[in-house]
């Protein structure tokens, strides 16, 4: 077997029975896996240098292909209401089925790291089939220095082979493609998909699985830090702005998606970003369109003109276009990717329902239940058959990614909220004025003239009322922001129109908290809309 690159000599891949492969190219640079990438017809160059890759078939991740191995450890660690069961006996067949698919073929191997922070890294060794697929990764997780590459031992590894497929009566799945993660071993097998973030999704996976052990509490989120140290993290689940918001040039970014907040504060668990660029332009984010021009940055599923010139309004292909970038594309990225504790916790919702007042300051036990509850809505016209509104619920904002109990995140989070004094809101960053089709989108820029207030402190002895549907107390009035938006009911029209729209909207809850109850103290219990205003 011939070896390029920097590689380790001390734990090959022959430790996990690739030892009859072609070639194994180790730690290749963007340049050489730029070669590759375009030699074996796998990709192709933008006119202005970035390479752009089709993923096929997956356009996204494939969340009911996921499997967690059932084992004497995971037993009683997984929540096994979300997350789907795989055999030790059917894991160990697929093992050894994709260890055969992969003999005699080219094989890429990336040595990388999950975590910033040194006392919570998580060593992670990539194999896969595909030149791309391993600058993705590249991009996305942290680089190791090269000296410590030749004592580079992976607690993770990950096994990428998209031209595998799956059999489920074999091997206990549900289709040819299939994700499926031995959190014991520290062993994740991915086949039948070509779409790169499944890489990602399942490091992140294995993050949230290790780190609730050591009281460390991993967040999707994104996390910025001001001139003075102050931190914010910001959580919200695709579409409600949680990049956007996050990439202030007045503040440094931590990261965009996956963070840890431990004993020293908080830290990135990625060494790059992975930013939606459907309809991308550079007049609204000047930084994320700047890294789509660059040398090194990877466009998923993004159309090329005949000039090769990205065409980011094409969704053709699929809305969910993308592209993978480094941190240090970004000017203002963190060169370490840590930071101090928080002082700001942004929980982010675009509701559609046009219900939920712009900004609204969250007790320890509300943002509790609104970090269980993970609230969002669909659209109209975003997914075949919705024709109206359409509520979305994703606990801890990312349950496909959460292999504990949401209770144990829940419950950690409040407790570290308590303890370092953490400022909670809400931002809707949905609709006014009426639900979607006859209200209008919040205005950017008062979302961000209200981010700017709720960071710099200026809300701390601001004037508020409470919400008469949820309970949460919602400021007057703010400088430079109309009056009339922080009152979503005057916005309307119609007044009982939106109170019907409300008391749906609250009834959507509490069905939805129903199954966390048992799981909570009282006092979260009666953080549940209405609540605090019933026992007034």
């Amino acid at each position: 077997m011939e070896e390029f690159g920097v590689h380790n000599p001390v734990v090959g891949l022959a430790t996990i029975g690739l030892d009859n492969v072609a070639s194994v190219r180790y730690n290749f640079s963007e340049a050489r896996l730029y070669e590759e990438a375009i030699r074996r017809g796998e990709a192709d160059l933008t006119a202005q240098g970035a390479l752009r890759a089709l993923t096929g078939q997956h356009t996204g991740r494939s969340p009911k292909d996921k499997f967690v191995v059932r084992d004497a450890d995971t037993e009683s660690q997984i929540w096994w209401d979300n997350n789907k069961p795989l055999s030790p006996e059917h894991f160990s067949i697929l093992h050894q089925d994709m260890l055969a698919y992969a003999q005699g073929k080219e094989l890429f191997v990336q040595d990388l790291i999950g975590g910033a922070d040194a006392e919570n890294t998580l060593t992670a060794r990539v194999v896969t089939e595909f030149a791309w697929h391993s600058l993705f990764i590249r991009n996305l997780l942290i680089r190791p220095k090269r000296e410590e590459l030749a004592s580079f031992v992976p607690k993770l590894t990950i096994i990428d082979l998209p031209g595998f497929r799956a059999d489920p009566d074999r091997h206990g799945c549900r289709t040819e493609t299939v994700i499926a993660c031995d959190l014991t071993r520290g062993l994740v097998l991915i086949g039948g998909t070509s779409y790169a973030g499944e890489m990602k999704k399942s490091v992140f996976t294995v993050l949230n699985y290790l780190l609730p052990a050591k009281g460390v509490m991993p967040m999707h989120c994104s996390a910025n830090v001001g001139p003075a140290g102050d931190t914010a993290i910001f959580f919200g689940l695709s579409g409600t702005g949680k990049t956007t918001l996050s990439a202030d040039p007045a503040r440094t970014l931590i990261g965009d998606d996956e963070h840890g907040w431990g004993e020293h504060g908080v830290f990135n668990f990625e060494g790059g970003c992975y930013a939606k660029t459907i309809r991308l332009s550079a007049d609204a984010e000047p930084e994320i369109y700047a890294t789509t021009q660059r040398f090194g940055t990877v466009l998923e599923n993004v159309v090329l003109d005949e000039n090769r010139e990205p065409d980011f309004d094409d969704g053709s292909l699929t809305e969910n276009t993308r592209c993978a970038y480094p941190m240090h594309f970004i000017p203002n990225a963190s060169a370490t990717g840590v930071a101090g504790h928080p002082k700001t916790i942004i929980m982010l919702t675009a509701d559609a329902f046009g219900v939920m007042p712009p900004i609204a300051r969250l007790s320890p036990e509300q943002a509790m239940y609104h970090f269980l509850s993970g609230y969002t809505a669909k659209v109209a016209g975003t997914e075949k058959g919705v024709t109206e509104p359409e509520a979305t619920f994703s606990t801890c904002f990312g349950a496909p990614f959460m292999p504990r109990h949401p209770a144990e995140y829940g419950n950690l989070l409040k407790e570290l909220i308590g303890r370092h004094g953490v400022r909670c809101w809400l931002v809707n960053t949905g609709w006014t004025g009426g639900a979607y089709g006859t209200g209008r989108r919040m205005p950017i820029k008062a979302t961000r003239a209200l981010l700017t207030a709720a960071l710099q402190g200026d809300l701390d002895n601001a004037e508020f009322r409470l919400d008469p549907n949820f309970g949460f107390a919602v400021p007057v009035a703010v400088d430079g922001v109309d009056t009339g938006i922080l009152d979503p009911r005057s916005t309307w029209a119609d007044g009982d129109g939106y109170d019907a729209q409300a008391k749906k909207l609250v009834a959507m809850f509490v069905a939805n908290f129903a199954k966390f109850e048992d799981h909570v103290d009282g006092n979260v219990r009666d953080a549940a809309p209405g609540m605090q205003l019933a026992a007034q």
